[in-house]
Protein backbone atom coordinates (compact mmCIF):
# COMPACT_ATOMS: atom_id res chain seq x y z
CA UNK A 1 0.00 0.00 0.00
CA UNK A 2 1.45 3.62 -1.05
CA UNK A 3 0.48 6.61 0.64
CA UNK A 4 1.09 9.97 -1.71
CA UNK A 5 0.80 13.31 -0.48
CA UNK A 6 1.61 16.35 -2.57
CA UNK A 7 2.29 20.10 -1.75
CA UNK A 8 0.91 23.49 -2.67
CA UNK A 9 2.60 24.49 -5.83
CA UNK A 10 4.20 21.23 -6.40
CA UNK A 11 4.47 20.06 -10.05
CA UNK A 12 4.78 16.27 -8.63
CA UNK A 13 3.74 14.01 -5.91
CA UNK A 14 5.81 12.85 -3.08
CA UNK A 15 5.05 9.26 -3.05
CA UNK A 16 6.29 7.63 0.73
CA UNK A 17 6.39 3.96 1.37
CA UNK A 18 6.34 2.13 4.34
CA UNK A 19 9.69 0.36 5.42
CA UNK A 20 9.66 -3.73 4.61
CA UNK A 21 9.42 -6.00 7.27
CA UNK A 22 13.35 -6.01 8.46
CA UNK A 23 13.20 -2.18 8.43
CA UNK A 24 10.28 -2.00 10.69
CA UNK A 25 11.77 -4.55 13.30
CA UNK A 26 14.79 -2.39 13.48
CA UNK A 27 13.15 0.87 13.29
CA UNK A 28 11.29 0.00 16.31
CA UNK A 29 14.57 -1.54 18.01
CA UNK A 30 16.19 2.02 17.03
CA UNK A 31 13.30 4.19 19.02
CA UNK A 32 13.49 1.30 21.67
CA UNK A 33 17.28 1.45 22.33
CA UNK A 34 16.64 5.95 21.86
CA UNK A 35 14.18 6.18 24.19
CA UNK A 36 15.59 3.72 27.27
CA UNK A 37 18.92 4.99 26.42
CA UNK A 38 17.73 9.02 27.18
CA UNK A 39 16.96 8.42 30.74
CA UNK A 40 19.40 5.54 31.51
CA UNK A 41 22.32 8.22 30.41
CA UNK A 42 20.37 10.96 32.71
CA UNK A 43 20.15 8.77 35.69
CA UNK A 44 24.08 7.77 35.25
CA UNK A 45 24.74 11.66 34.44
CA UNK A 46 22.91 12.59 37.72
CA UNK A 47 24.38 9.98 39.78
CA UNK A 48 27.77 11.27 38.71
CA UNK A 49 26.78 14.78 39.46
CA UNK A 50 25.67 14.77 42.52
CA UNK A 51 28.73 12.66 43.49
CA UNK A 52 30.60 15.71 42.66
CA UNK A 53 28.49 17.81 44.19
CA UNK A 54 29.54 16.39 47.92
CA UNK A 55 33.27 16.64 46.99
CA UNK A 56 33.99 19.18 49.71
CA UNK A 57 37.14 19.81 48.11
CA UNK A 58 35.54 20.90 44.72
CA UNK A 59 35.49 24.99 43.57
CA UNK A 60 32.46 26.22 45.00
CA UNK A 61 31.67 28.19 42.18
CA UNK A 62 31.96 25.30 39.88
CA UNK A 63 29.75 23.33 42.19
CA UNK A 64 26.97 25.99 41.66
CA UNK A 65 27.58 26.15 37.76
CA UNK A 66 27.29 22.54 37.68
CA UNK A 67 24.19 22.57 39.97
CA UNK A 68 22.19 24.47 37.81
CA UNK A 69 23.17 23.60 34.30
CA UNK A 70 22.90 19.94 35.24
CA UNK A 71 19.22 20.73 37.45
CA UNK A 72 17.67 22.40 34.86
CA UNK A 73 19.09 20.80 31.67
CA UNK A 74 18.85 17.68 33.64
CA UNK A 75 14.92 18.33 34.29
CA UNK A 76 14.58 18.95 30.90
CA UNK A 77 16.24 15.98 29.24
CA UNK A 78 14.30 13.43 31.63
CA UNK A 79 10.87 14.73 30.75
CA UNK A 80 11.89 14.64 26.58
CA UNK A 81 13.67 11.49 27.30
CA UNK A 82 10.05 9.56 29.46
CA UNK A 83 7.90 11.60 26.44
CA UNK A 84 10.00 9.86 23.74
CA UNK A 85 9.58 6.02 25.20
CA UNK A 86 5.56 6.99 25.82
CA UNK A 87 5.25 8.31 21.84
CA UNK A 88 6.76 4.17 21.26
CA UNK A 89 3.76 2.51 23.18
CA UNK A 90 1.09 1.98 20.89
CA UNK A 91 -1.69 4.31 20.50
CA UNK A 92 -4.10 2.85 22.74
CA UNK A 93 -1.76 3.03 25.87
CA UNK A 94 0.49 6.03 25.33
CA UNK A 95 -2.03 9.38 25.71
CA UNK A 96 -3.19 7.07 29.13
CA UNK A 97 -0.24 6.70 30.10
CA UNK A 98 1.65 10.62 29.16
CA UNK A 99 -0.37 12.42 32.14
CA UNK A 100 1.02 9.88 34.91
CA UNK A 101 4.38 10.26 33.00
CA UNK A 102 4.69 14.02 33.22
CA UNK A 103 2.67 14.12 36.93
CA UNK A 104 5.12 11.26 38.38
CA UNK A 105 7.89 12.77 38.87
CA UNK A 106 6.10 15.72 40.76
CA UNK A 107 4.16 13.16 42.82
CA UNK A 108 7.47 11.49 43.90
CA UNK A 109 9.19 15.31 44.48
CA UNK A 110 6.28 15.87 46.72
CA UNK A 111 6.34 12.31 48.69
CA UNK A 112 9.98 12.90 49.76
CA UNK A 113 9.66 16.41 50.89
CA UNK A 114 6.30 16.41 52.24
CA UNK A 115 4.72 12.36 53.02
CA UNK A 116 8.12 10.94 53.97
CA UNK A 117 9.25 13.98 56.45
CA UNK A 118 5.72 13.82 58.05
CA UNK A 119 5.87 9.67 58.68
CA UNK A 120 9.78 10.12 59.81
CA UNK A 121 8.23 12.93 62.16
CA UNK A 122 5.56 10.45 63.73
CA UNK A 123 8.15 7.73 63.91
CA UNK A 124 10.40 10.44 65.89
CA UNK A 125 7.72 11.21 68.18
CA UNK A 126 7.59 7.89 69.58
CA UNK A 127 11.30 7.59 70.58
CA UNK A 128 13.77 9.23 73.18
CA UNK A 129 16.48 11.48 73.36
CA UNK A 130 18.60 10.24 70.48
CA UNK A 131 15.72 8.23 68.65
CA UNK A 132 17.02 5.46 69.45
CA UNK A 133 14.30 3.36 71.32
CA UNK A 134 10.55 3.80 71.43
CA UNK A 135 9.02 5.23 74.40
CA UNK A 136 5.18 4.91 72.94
CA UNK A 137 3.31 8.00 73.46
CA UNK A 138 5.75 9.38 76.52
CA UNK A 139 6.67 12.98 74.64
CA UNK A 140 2.97 13.41 74.23
CA UNK A 141 2.69 12.82 77.69
CA UNK A 142 4.89 15.63 78.37
CA UNK A 143 3.46 17.92 75.87
CA UNK A 144 0.59 18.14 77.72
CA UNK A 145 1.25 17.80 81.22
CA UNK A 146 4.63 19.89 81.30
CA UNK A 147 4.40 23.54 82.87
CA UNK A 148 5.84 25.20 80.19
CA UNK A 149 4.63 23.58 77.64
CA UNK A 150 1.01 23.95 78.92
CA UNK A 151 2.05 28.20 79.12
CA UNK A 152 3.13 27.64 75.56
CA UNK A 153 -0.17 26.24 74.49
CA UNK A 154 -2.31 28.69 76.33
CA UNK A 155 0.25 31.53 74.47
CA UNK A 156 -0.30 30.15 71.33
CA UNK A 157 -4.13 30.20 71.74
CA UNK A 158 -4.04 34.22 72.57
CA UNK A 159 -1.47 34.36 69.22
CA UNK A 160 -4.26 32.64 67.12
CA UNK A 161 -7.27 35.04 68.76
CA UNK A 162 -5.79 38.57 68.78
CA UNK A 163 -3.47 38.44 66.05
CA UNK A 164 -6.14 37.77 63.15
CA UNK A 165 -8.61 39.53 65.09
CA UNK A 166 -6.84 42.76 64.90
CA UNK A 167 -4.85 42.15 61.65
CA UNK A 168 -7.93 41.09 59.78
CA UNK A 169 -10.52 43.81 61.70
CA UNK A 170 -7.89 47.30 61.21
CA UNK A 171 -6.61 46.00 57.78
CA UNK A 172 -10.31 46.00 56.85
CA UNK A 173 -10.69 49.67 58.31
CA UNK A 174 -7.92 50.72 56.62
CA UNK A 175 -8.95 48.86 53.10
CA UNK A 176 -11.87 50.77 53.51
CA UNK A 177 -11.00 53.91 54.32
CA UNK A 178 -7.98 54.21 51.69
CA UNK A 179 -10.73 53.17 48.65
CA UNK A 180 -12.37 56.75 49.63
CA UNK A 181 -8.92 58.08 49.08
CA UNK A 182 -7.96 60.30 45.39
CA UNK A 183 -6.02 58.04 43.87
CA UNK A 184 -2.54 59.49 44.49
CA UNK A 185 -3.10 59.79 48.11
CA UNK A 186 -4.57 56.25 48.16
CA UNK A 187 -1.51 54.97 46.84
CA UNK A 188 0.73 56.65 49.04
CA UNK A 189 -1.28 55.59 52.27
CA UNK A 190 -1.15 52.00 51.25
CA UNK A 191 1.93 51.91 50.47
CA UNK A 192 3.12 53.08 54.42
CA UNK A 193 0.54 50.93 55.77
CA UNK A 194 2.06 48.21 53.27
CA UNK A 195 5.67 48.70 54.08
CA UNK A 196 6.28 46.43 57.58
CA UNK A 197 5.73 43.49 55.07
CA UNK A 198 8.92 44.19 53.60
CA UNK A 199 10.85 43.32 56.63
CA UNK A 200 11.36 39.93 57.95
CA UNK A 201 10.38 38.75 61.70
CA UNK A 202 13.34 38.81 63.01
CA UNK A 203 14.52 42.84 61.32
CA UNK A 204 10.52 43.73 62.82
CA UNK A 205 11.67 42.17 66.16
CA UNK A 206 14.98 44.11 66.64
CA UNK A 207 13.33 47.15 65.49
CA UNK A 208 10.81 46.89 68.52
CA UNK A 209 13.11 45.64 70.84
CA UNK A 210 14.41 49.42 70.41
CA UNK A 211 10.70 50.40 71.14
CA UNK A 212 10.39 48.44 74.39
CA UNK A 213 13.97 48.89 75.43
CA UNK A 214 14.28 49.26 79.09
CA UNK A 215 17.55 50.06 81.42
CA UNK A 216 17.21 49.54 85.06
CA UNK A 217 18.42 52.63 87.22
CA UNK A 218 22.62 52.69 87.32
CA UNK A 219 22.57 51.31 83.83
CA UNK A 220 22.98 54.25 81.69
CA UNK A 221 19.64 56.41 79.87
CA UNK A 222 16.87 55.13 78.27
CA UNK A 223 16.75 54.05 74.78
CA UNK A 224 13.54 53.01 74.25
CA UNK A 225 10.81 54.98 72.53
CA UNK A 226 8.42 54.03 74.83
CA UNK A 227 10.18 54.87 77.80
CA UNK A 228 11.53 58.36 76.05
CA UNK A 229 8.03 58.70 75.95
CA UNK A 230 7.07 57.78 79.81
CA UNK A 231 9.92 60.06 80.81
CA UNK A 232 8.92 62.87 78.65
CA UNK A 233 5.70 63.18 81.06
CA UNK A 234 7.37 62.39 84.52
CA UNK A 235 6.62 58.81 84.60
CA UNK A 236 9.10 56.09 86.05
CA UNK A 237 10.32 54.16 82.84
CA UNK A 238 9.12 50.27 82.07
CA UNK A 239 10.42 46.86 81.92
CA UNK A 240 7.39 45.98 79.27
CA UNK A 241 8.98 42.25 78.25
CA UNK A 242 8.58 41.59 82.00
CA UNK A 243 4.99 42.64 82.51
CA UNK A 244 3.45 39.29 82.92
CA UNK A 245 1.10 38.61 81.30
CA UNK A 246 0.82 41.85 78.84
CA UNK A 247 4.29 41.10 77.53
CA UNK A 248 2.52 38.96 75.16
CA UNK A 249 0.33 41.67 74.31
CA UNK A 250 3.38 43.72 73.20
CA UNK A 251 4.70 40.68 71.09
CA UNK A 252 1.37 40.31 69.42
CA UNK A 253 1.32 44.01 68.53
CA UNK A 254 4.56 43.11 66.86
CA UNK A 255 2.90 40.65 64.59
CA UNK A 256 -0.28 42.88 64.10
CA UNK A 257 1.79 45.50 62.90
CA UNK A 258 3.47 43.68 59.95
CA UNK A 259 0.28 41.34 59.20
CA UNK A 260 -2.04 44.54 58.74
CA UNK A 261 -0.62 45.75 55.09
CA UNK A 262 -1.19 42.46 54.01
CA UNK A 263 -5.17 42.33 55.09
CA UNK A 264 -5.75 45.90 53.85
CA UNK A 265 -4.28 45.46 50.14
CA UNK A 266 -6.13 41.87 49.90
CA UNK A 267 -9.18 43.52 51.34
CA UNK A 268 -8.90 46.39 49.32
CA UNK A 269 -8.90 44.22 46.36
CA UNK A 270 -11.77 42.42 46.96
CA UNK A 271 -13.58 45.69 48.05
CA UNK A 272 -12.83 47.36 44.66
CA UNK A 273 -14.69 44.48 42.80
CA UNK A 274 -18.05 45.08 44.85
CA UNK A 275 -20.33 46.03 41.51
CA UNK A 276 -20.32 49.91 41.98
CA UNK A 277 -24.49 49.63 41.33
CA UNK A 278 -24.80 47.80 44.42
CA UNK A 279 -23.50 50.57 46.82
CA UNK A 280 -25.41 53.07 44.83
CA UNK A 281 -28.47 51.22 45.09
CA UNK A 282 -28.23 51.23 48.66
CA UNK A 283 -27.33 54.42 49.44
CA UNK A 284 -30.58 55.77 47.24
CA UNK A 285 -32.37 53.79 49.19
CA UNK A 286 -31.39 55.44 51.91
CA UNK A 287 -28.81 52.93 53.59
CA UNK A 288 -25.92 54.42 55.89
CA UNK A 289 -22.27 54.51 55.39
CA UNK A 290 -21.93 52.11 58.27
CA UNK A 291 -25.14 49.83 57.13
CA UNK A 292 -23.63 49.97 53.70
CA UNK A 293 -20.18 48.85 55.48
CA UNK A 294 -22.23 46.00 57.33
CA UNK A 295 -24.82 44.84 54.97
CA UNK A 296 -23.05 44.96 51.32
CA UNK A 297 -19.07 45.49 51.69
CA UNK A 298 -18.66 42.38 54.40
CA UNK A 299 -21.05 40.03 53.69
CA UNK A 300 -19.94 40.35 49.59
CA UNK A 301 -16.22 39.75 50.73
CA UNK A 302 -16.38 37.53 53.49
CA UNK A 303 -14.75 34.70 51.30
CA UNK A 304 -12.00 36.49 50.81
CA UNK A 305 -11.74 37.99 54.37
CA UNK A 306 -12.25 33.73 55.74
CA UNK A 307 -8.67 33.69 53.41
CA UNK A 308 -6.60 35.91 54.72
CA UNK A 309 -7.98 34.91 58.20
CA UNK A 310 -6.59 31.56 58.07
CA UNK A 311 -3.48 32.86 56.76
CA UNK A 312 -2.70 34.77 59.91
CA UNK A 313 -4.20 32.15 61.88
CA UNK A 314 -1.37 29.73 60.69
CA UNK A 315 1.29 32.40 60.50
CA UNK A 316 0.39 32.79 64.31
CA UNK A 317 0.53 29.13 65.39
CA UNK A 318 4.10 28.71 63.56
CA UNK A 319 5.05 32.19 65.40
CA UNK A 320 9.12 31.58 66.39
CA UNK A 321 11.04 35.10 65.30
CA UNK A 322 9.58 37.36 67.08
CA UNK A 323 9.13 35.13 70.76
CA UNK A 324 12.97 34.25 70.19
CA UNK A 325 14.49 37.44 69.28
CA UNK A 326 12.78 39.21 71.78
CA UNK A 327 14.87 37.32 74.45
CA UNK A 328 14.06 35.21 77.09
CA UNK A 329 11.19 33.69 76.73
CA UNK A 330 11.25 30.95 79.25
CA UNK A 331 11.37 33.30 81.98
CA UNK A 332 9.42 36.03 80.41
CA UNK A 333 6.35 33.84 80.34
CA UNK A 334 6.14 34.75 76.59
CA UNK A 335 6.82 30.72 75.15
CA UNK A 336 4.74 29.41 72.14
CA UNK A 337 4.18 26.26 70.86
CA UNK A 338 6.73 27.19 67.63
CA UNK A 339 9.61 27.81 70.01
CA UNK A 340 9.44 25.10 72.55
CA UNK A 341 9.44 22.87 69.41
CA UNK A 342 12.84 24.83 68.01
CA UNK A 343 14.15 24.67 71.55
CA UNK A 344 13.88 21.01 71.92
CA UNK A 345 14.77 20.14 69.13
CA UNK A 346 18.16 22.17 68.25
CA UNK A 347 18.96 23.79 71.87
CA UNK A 348 17.95 20.89 74.34
CA UNK A 349 18.70 18.42 72.39
CA UNK A 350 15.63 15.81 72.65
CA UNK A 351 14.27 14.76 69.23
CA UNK A 352 11.81 13.14 70.37
CA UNK A 353 9.42 15.71 72.42
CA UNK A 354 10.90 18.38 69.71
CA UNK A 355 8.91 15.69 67.17
CA UNK A 356 6.10 15.47 69.20
CA UNK A 357 5.37 19.30 69.69
CA UNK A 358 5.43 19.00 65.54
CA UNK A 359 3.28 16.93 65.25
CA UNK A 360 0.87 18.10 67.83
CA UNK A 361 1.25 22.01 65.64
CA UNK A 362 0.84 19.94 62.62
CA UNK A 363 -2.75 18.62 63.82
CA UNK A 364 -3.55 22.08 64.90
CA UNK A 365 -3.16 22.90 61.23
CA UNK A 366 -5.50 20.31 59.30
CA UNK A 367 -8.76 21.30 60.92
CA UNK A 368 -8.29 24.87 59.51
CA UNK A 369 -7.15 23.72 56.36
CA UNK A 370 -9.95 21.37 56.28
CA UNK A 371 -12.27 24.07 57.15
CA UNK A 372 -11.46 26.67 54.38
CA UNK A 373 -11.18 23.65 51.36
CA UNK A 374 -14.79 22.98 52.18
CA UNK A 375 -16.10 26.83 52.64
CA UNK A 376 -13.91 27.30 48.91
CA UNK A 377 -16.36 24.20 48.11
CA UNK A 378 -19.25 25.49 48.76
CA UNK A 379 -18.75 28.79 47.17
CA UNK A 380 -17.99 27.00 43.89
CA UNK A 381 -21.41 25.47 44.25
CA UNK A 382 -22.73 28.63 44.68
CA UNK A 383 -21.31 30.14 41.31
Amino acid sequence: MKTTTSRPGAGAEVVAEPPSGGKAVGLSVLRLVSALAIPIVGFFLLWATFDFLRDADANRGLVVLVAVVVGVGGVFFLYWGMNRLVDWFPARYSEGVRPYVFVGPGLVILSVFLVYPVINTILISLKDADSQSFVGLDNFVFVFTNEDMLRSIRNTVGWIIVVPTFGVGIGLAFATLADRLRRRGEAVAKSMIFLPMAISFVGASIVWRLVYSFRPEGFGNQIGLLNGVMQGLGQNPVPWLQEVPWNNLFLMVIMVWMQTGFAMVILSAAIKAIPDEIIEAARIDGATELQVFRRIMVPTILPTIVVVTTYMVINALKVFDIVFVMGNPEAQGTVVIAERMIDWFFISDHDGRGAAIAVVLFVAVIPIMIWNVRRFREQETVR
